[in-house]
């Protein structure tokens, strides 16, 4: 589904596509509930930083960072919402945003899944879908980002799953949480329809001398820090801002570093380890005599 074909119905498998991840519940589930570590990690929105909390972020956690640093880069179909268009359920968000780095890039631009861009053009791929309210999110470590997703509440399975199973390990979070100000919030809910995954929802202000006025929360168990709520508050006065939270979850190094982080969590570092699952035992390995090798019973 990265990109568009007519050797094959893509319409027919992104039905089978859908029902699989979006309906049937096991490997969703899988993919993202089980184990602490997640295959991804959201980059803050960088437009709505102060000029403290620019000093505070790590360069890591900047997706403007991956694009200054990456060997190659490239840019093709959203794959989520090019699904979710045939089976008539995409949103108006741009299809033409996927971000790969690096290996994958060099690898998707050759094989025809992706265009080769400049950096300046990645950064205005990034700009564009900040504008529109997208959540970019890319790969859960730290080093050889090959990936950064720009993603909508409606298509995306991370933050599909995160609504509908109100899972909070889908992706992991920034650094940051969004607070409100009751004084300077008016309830006017642009956050509330910004936020991809419902973290914010409007409640009384308990206001005696307003009985009737409203104004937003967020709930701090399903904020993803990623600032668009932020960038969709058109109070001045600080309506809305950016707090640290309490407790932070280390990123892992590498790729091989989240592997094993995620085999280790899940049970199946057996099977990261052995391509022949009858050594992943310590009654099947073999014993060495020479050139000889037998199994003991």
């Amino acid at each position: 589904m990265m990109r568009v074909r007519h050797d094959i119905d893509q319409k027919e498998l992104a039905s089978l596509f859908y029902e699989y991840l979006n309906v049937e519940e096991d490997f969703i589930k899988a993919l993202f509930a089980d184990g602490e570590t997640g295959i991804g990690r959201v980059f803050v929105n960088e437009g709505v930083l102060s000029g403290e909390e620019s000093l505070r972020i790590l360069d890591h956690e900047k997706a403007s960072e991956v694009v200054a640093n990456a060997s190659s880069i490239g840019v093709g179909v959203c794959y989520c919402r090019h699904k979710m268009e045939h089976v008539g359920l995409a949103c108006r968000a741009p299809q033409d945003v996927c971000l790969t780095f690096n290996g994958v890039a060099a690898s998707l631009t050759k094989h025809g899944f992706a265009k080769s861009i400049s950096r300046p053009e990645a950064l205005d791929v990034l700009a564009r879908c900040r504008e529109e309210g997208l959540v970019q999110i890319g790969d859960n470590f730290r080093e050889g980002v090959s990936f950064i997703c720009n993603c909508c509440g409606c298509c995306c399975e991370a933050m599909l799953a995160a609504r509908r199973f109100g899972l909070l390990t889908a992706v992991h979070t920034t650094r940051f949480l969004a607070e409100v100000s009751g004084e300077a919030c008016d309830g006017c809910a642009k956050c509330v329809d910004a936020c991809p995954v419902e973290a914010a929802l409007l409640v009384s202000a308990s206001d005696p001398l307003r009985p009737r006025r409203r104004m937003a929360r967020v709930d701090a168990q399903r904020c993803l820090g990623c600032g668009v709520c932020l960038a969709a508050c058109p109070k001045e006065g600080n309506a809305l801002r950016f707090v640290e939270r309490g407790e932070q979850v280390l990123t892992p190094l590498n790729s091989v570093h989240r592997a094993v982080l995620m085999a280790v969590e899940r049970g199946k570092l057996q099977d990261l380890i052995f391509d022949n699952r009858a050594l992943s035992s310590h009654r099947r390995w073999p014993l060495s005599w020479g050139p000889f090798s037998v199994f003991p019973p």
